[in-house]
């Protein structure tokens, strides 16, 4: 079908008939042709000669062979179009070489968003490989980098695209595919749309592209209900007996976790050095968070010092704990709770203890400027989620002692009606 958008400019779409597959089908051309110039590219598509409209250069009927194939034409035509306009936008004339090569990305894939992506990731796992970053994040930049190749090559039947070919469409079919394709949950879509869209305002830093194609596309992390154990369960925990050596030392990490706030990352990285006497005269652990390299000072009570006491000597480089591997806690952790007989809502895992802390100094009367200064928060919006958990919870447990106490009421509203009778 061919298209007219300006008097000089049209796209058709042929079958290269000469030139078979094995198969029997054969590949959809495309044809720019300006000012009587032409310049032809393959779509990458193949289709049975029989099934092509030749008066209209598409697939005939509804199947979904027919509306897959033509919605790509689709596609590739409106990016056509797009490369033409900014070419006559920003250099003022246009051939249909020069459209060409601009549409297949050649010449100006140094700045494709794949290719700078892959150098980011490269630079940090360099920052890794020195500890000044984590290796957790380097594998969630690695997760998306794999997710928008996948992507860019599913949905636009390409390698890599050039910055200057992203729109808005761009990151919204992305979010779809990881919701649909991916069957991400809505945080997780979150979390991988992030780096890409860090990428893309690298890429406005750099000069690669003027202006930012992202920019009206909104997502926000869903509030998470946040797991925590009473102090009568982590009471349980600390004094259950417990058949293996390995268990008691994921138990003492986590009790230490639940006293201190520190993650799990945060607890392998402590050093003797981050255990300091203060202004008070109370020993405190003085550190970075690992997650954010937001400043988290916490007071050791006598729980954690003795926990501390107890493993010294037990490691080198002067870590604090002999720490094993954070899946290795977790399952520790599910048969610990077992051991404990302790029945939670959600599943427990060493993460847990950092919100039972939380909720146990807000419970014992700190305030939230105070917790979050301990926790390393860099919002206190994120330390206020844990005063609305313990609301929610007191209004749960005062309607379990409205039930309870709903004897009373009857009798008490029957000897009201009595007595005003």
């Amino acid at each position: 079908m061919e298209q007219t958008k300006r008097s000089t400019f049209k796209l058709l779409f042929y079958l290269k008939k000469n030139e078979p597959k094995k198969n029997g089908t054969v590949a959809i051309m495309g044809r720019i042709t300006i000012d009587g110039k032409a310049a032809s590219f393959s779509t990458k598509l193949e289709i049975t000669p029989s099934n092509w409209d030749l008066k209209h250069g598409r697939v005939p009927g509804k199947s979904k062979q027919a509306l897959s194939t033509n919605t790509k034409l689709d596609n590739i035509r409106l990016r056509i179009d797009k490369h033409y306009e900014e070419l006559l936008k920003y250099d003022g004339f246009v051939t249909p070489q020069k459209l060409k090569l601009s549409f297949l990305g050649v010449g100006i894939m140094e700045d494709a968003i794949l290719k700078v992506f892959q150098a980011h990731n490269d630079d940090f796992a360099k920052m890794v490989a020195k500890r000044e970053r984590s290796q957790s994040t380097h594998n969630k930049y690695k997760i998306v980098y794999n997710h928008l190749a996948e992507f860019i090559k599913l949905r636009y039947l390409r390698e890599d695209m050039a910055f200057k070919e992203l729109t808005s469409d761009f990151i919204r079919e992305f979010d779809f595919y990881l919701r649909v394709d991916k069957e991400c949950t809505h945080n997780t879509v979150w979390v991988y749309t992030m780096p890409v869209l860090r990428i893309v305002e690298l890429a406005i830093k750099k000069g690669m592209i003027r202006n930012n194609p992202f920019e009206d596309y909104e997502i926000t992390m869903k509030e998470a209900d946040r797991g925590f154990l009473l102090k009568g369960d982590v009471e349980k925990i600390m004094l259950c007996q417990l058949p293996k050596k390995r268990y008691e030392l994921v138990r003492d990490l986590f009790v230490f976790s639940c006293f201190t706030g520190l993650s799990y990352a945060d607890i392998k990285k402590l050093k003797r050095n981050n255990i300091q006497n203060f202004f008070d005269g109370h020993q405190w652990v003085i550190s970075r968070r690992k997650k954010t390299d937001v400043s988290s000072n916490v007071r050791l009570l006598e729980i954690p010092k003795k926990i501390i006491e107890k493993y010294f000597g037990t490691t080198r480089n002067e870590f604090v704990f002999p720490v094993p591997s954070n899946a290795t806690c977790n399952n520790h952790i599910t048969r610990i709770m077992a051991i404990a007989e302790i029945t939670a809502e959600q599943k427990v895992t060493f993460h847990t203890a950092r919100h039972t802390f939380a909720t146990m100094v807000l419970t014992a009367g700190a305030s939230l400027e105070s917790v979050q200064k301990m926790m390393g928060h860099t919002n206190i919006t994120t330390t206020q989620i844990y005063a609305k958990i313990l609301n929610e919870k007191v209004g749960m447990d005062m309607d379990i002692v409205a039930r309870n106490l709903k004897a009373m009421e009857v009798s008490f509203s029957a000897m009201e009606e009595k007595i005003a009778v």
